[in-house]
């Protein structure tokens, strides 16, 4: 049995090491050298890196977005801890809150993946054994086995965020050339009431990269050209410092204004600060960048603050009580972005509906919907750590040098389909090797509720909350129902202890490669 106390010691270390922090300013005008004509980059394959809306729209007529992310592995516990943000939330439309899991798979249970894809949220790339700075087989690796393992079409996986935010030129050219759509690894460093501002709209690399010029060698001034690739900065809150107050990554771990220790009650309150600048401003998208495990209130070891999360809900909540604020995947804020429109026509965009698949609930199919899939799972029992797929285990585990080993056929059982190109997720059977949907555009139902309807212009667009105010004393109430997926019994695997042990020394190594070049 892997001994609790060891890994309670670790993770402290390694949630340092690992929150992708900044300290103040990745770039300055005179290393930005940033030149692009929008006459000729126009939206919905090319954009200018800039402060202004898409589109021409007025501020006033654009929505706020809050783009929600997580990083790392999925496990019923960091599931679990996403949903306690968003299960019990709905954007204006009245549909659930979609976000974006940028997903390696070290300890990754395929077929919560899967579940959480066919739920309606994005999965992206973030190599498959967590390196900064990955070679192409960590990140082709990953689409593969994600593919293959989870079901994930690779039209799906659009997104990449670097390890440890810790990239190079090559790593974006790597991902042109795989045709990725986007990456998200770039912080916006500077605030959106300074004039030179780093926080722009999703932007494509015709002309360069605009954000991280003092961080990544041979970016910036005009490169790299990689026409057609997004872009999509990682917007950081600012506590009373200012920039020299920056707060990225799980910014509740963070002491703000230079304090000695966290203090919630000061997070929420450069946390507003930060949204009502950008929500008075130009109304550039905020992000909340998770690791969820550091909130995991089942997790072994890890003693997340109810403060804590309370505390985050309550800014939430807050949020979600202005008008026109949406709470989005990359995947939505991207969609929006290339066609952007007012907020009075938020109703005719695809990626903010909440669409979902009409499958007969008595069906036996292992397709991400738990009701359809239970008891039909394969456990894969690996040493290092068990998993759950549809798609039949592995011969050995996934690496990058094979992220789709042969299927174990060992004990006479028959192979598995994996995903065609032509079926989607919920509708293939991988045991019958079969779709389900012979029309060209499988059964789903839209249960958006109209937007612009409810009051002229759209006006008093807001969202739900979960209730309740931010009390840092209180005991949590939870409000939502948990991500249902099956697991492994075992609660930690025989071999996370030299995972953790390697995950903090790398995680230190990806530190000090972003800050040694900072």
């Amino acid at each position: 049995m892997l001994p609790y106390a060891l890994v309670s010691a670790l993770l402290p270390l390694l949630a340092y090491a690992q929150d992708g922090g900044i300290t103040g300013p990745t770039t300055s005008p005179t290393a930005l050298g940033y030149s692009c004509d929008a006459s000729k980059c126009q939206l919905p394959n090319c954009n200018c890196a800039s402060t202004d809306p898409p589109g021409g729209l007025q501020p006033s007529d654009v929505p706020q977005f809050i783009v929600f992310t997580a990083d790392d592995a999925v496990q019923s516990y960091t599931l679990d801890a996403v949903n306690q943000f968003l299960a019990q939330r709905k954007n204006p439309n009245g549909c659930p809150i979609k976000m974006t899991y940028f997903t390696s798979l070290n300890y990754t249970n395929y077929t919560l993946v899967t579940d959480w894809y066919v739920a309606g949220n994005e999965i992206a790339d973030h190599t498959m054994t967590h390196v900064g700075t990955p070679p192409a087989d960590e990140i082709n690796g990953n689409l593969i086995a994600l593919n293959a393992l989870a079901g994930i079409p690779f039209s799906a996986l659009k997104g990449f965020r670097a390890p440890f935010l810790n990239y190079s030129v090559d790593t974006l050219k790597l991902l042109h050339q795989a045709e990725f759509t986007y990456d998200s690894s770039a912080p916006a460093s500077v605030p959106v009431t300074d004039p030179n501002t780093d926080a722009y709209w999703p932007y494509t690399l015709d002309n360069g990269m605009a954000n991280n010029c003092l961080g990544v060698p041979g970016t910036c001034r005009g490169e790299p050209k990689l026409p057609g690739f997004w872009e999509i900065p990682m917007y950081a809150f600012f506590d009373d410092r200012g920039v020299v107050g920056p707060h990225l990554m799980d910014p509740w771990l963070d002491n703000a204004n230079g304090a000695t220790k966290v203090n919630d009650s000061a997070t929420l309150e450069y946390m507003q600060n930060t949204f009502t600048d950008h929500y008075n401003g130009k109304r550039q998208p905020i992000g909340l960048y998770t690791h969820p495990i550091h909130l995991s209130t089942t997790y072994p070891g890890v003693d997340a603050s109810n403060s804590t999360i309370d505390m985050i809900n309550a800014f939430l909540d807050w949020a979600q009580e202005q008008q026109n604020v949406w709470i989005v995947s990359n995947e939505q804020l991207l969609d929006w972005v290339q066609h952007p429109v007012p907020v009075s026509q938020l109703g005719s965009v695809e990626s903010l509906k909440c669409i979902s698949p009409q499958v007969d609930q008595s069906a036996q199919i292992c397709n991400g919907i738990p009701d359809n899939e239970r008891g039909l799972l394969s456990h894969c029992a690996f040493s290092d750590f068990p998993f759950y797929t549809c798609y039949g285990c592995p011969s050995v585990e996934p690496t990058p040098s094979n992220p789709n080993p042969a299927q174990d056929l060992s004990n006479g059982q028959s192979a598995r389909y994996r995903l065609p190109g032509n079926c989607s997720t919920p509708f293939w059977d991988p045991i019958g090797g079969k779709c389900n949907c012979n029309a060209d555009h499988c059964q789903f139902a839209d249960t958006s509720r109209p937007i612009g309807k409810i009051q002229p212009n759209g006006a008093n667009l807001t969202g739900g909350g979960s209730g309740g105010a931010f009390n840092p004393n209180a005991s949590p109430k939870p409000s939502y129902v948990p991500f249902n997926g099956a697991e492994p019994s075992s609660r930690l695997a025989t071999g996370l202890l030299p995972a953790v042990i390697l995950g903090f020394l790398g995680a230190l190594l990806g530190t000090y490669g972003v800050v040694s070049r900072v």
